[in-house]
């Protein structure tokens, strides 16, 4: 058993609702599978409880947390107890490889991107957020003290594609209005989520956070939804079907 954390949170002790928050959605999905190309076999990195996993494809997924491991559901592959920094397999060994917002969590990121290419013959595709551009997102304005945490976390986007090299292409993820996955910009347009403790669980960033700065959060965001307040100042962004933020996918090609 793993003596300490794998990464820089600590989900054994605090991931216990990620499958159920944290649900892939259709629209993301999608993009991510159709970014895989033709491969067949496909190594997840930083798997978690397995969102965005194909269903048509030979998938072998890579997670260090046995908590997330226990909440993959039955139909997918057992996880690979392992780190993205230490992957077990050779040269080569996948037709192409994918890391679902993770790499911005692993103790060693440029080591683990360079494992990553190592093992993928193909395209390896990243999805991630872009730490520039996180505060377009009105929780900037209620909660600054998140949006630090996330910005000092996330590699930059052309870091990123210089570790990996070869080709690569980034694109700009929009987030539906109804996204069914957890994260903080799925709720651009319901913000009464975010006092949800169980919400905010799924959102590693608040882990971070000192308590009372969250309950100072809590409590403007909480009047300023009963005032209108918060309706005034963002009706117009929780109106727009799609929110374009920070969400990010990377594909990059040797």
């Amino acid at each position: 058993m793993r003596s300490r954390i794998a990464g820089d949170f600590d989900y054994e002790t605090h991931g216990a609702g990620y499958g159920g928050q944290r649900r892939p959605d259709p629209r993301i999905a999608a993009l991510v599978h159709a970014a895989l190309g033709d491969a067949r076999t496909v190594l997840n990195v930083g798997a978690g409880a397995g969102s965005y996993e194909p269903a048509d494809r030979e998938v072998t997924a890579v997670e260090p947390s046995a908590s997330m491991r226990a909440q993959r559901p039955a139909g997918l592959v057992e996880a690979i107890d392992a780190t993205a920094e230490r992957l077990p397999f050779g040269n080569g060994s996948f037709d192409a490889s994918m890391a679902m917002v993770t790499v911005h969590q692993w103790s060693d990121t440029d080591t683990g991107l360079r494992e990553l290419r190592r093992v993928t013959r193909g395209p390896v595709v990243v999805l991630t957020f872009d730490g520039d551009a996180l505060e377009r997102f009105w929780l900037a304005d209620y909660a600054p003290e998140v949006i630090a945490v996330d910005r000092r976390r996330y590699p930059a986007i052309e870091h990123i594609r210089q570790v990996l090299g070869g080709t690569s292409e980034v694109t700009p993820v929009p987030v539906p209005v109804d996204c069914v996955d957890g994260f903080t910009e799925a709720f651009y347009a319901r913000p009464e989520r975010f006092l949800d403790p169980a919400v905010r669980a799924s959102q590693s960033a608040w882990g971070f956070v000192e308590p009372e700065a969250i309950d100072r959060f809590a409590a403007r965001l909480r009047a300023d939804l009963a005032s209108g307040r918060w309706q005034r100042r963002y009706g117009a962004v929780a109106a727009q079907p799609e929110f374009a933020g920070a969400l990010r996918l990377i594909v990059a090609r040797p």
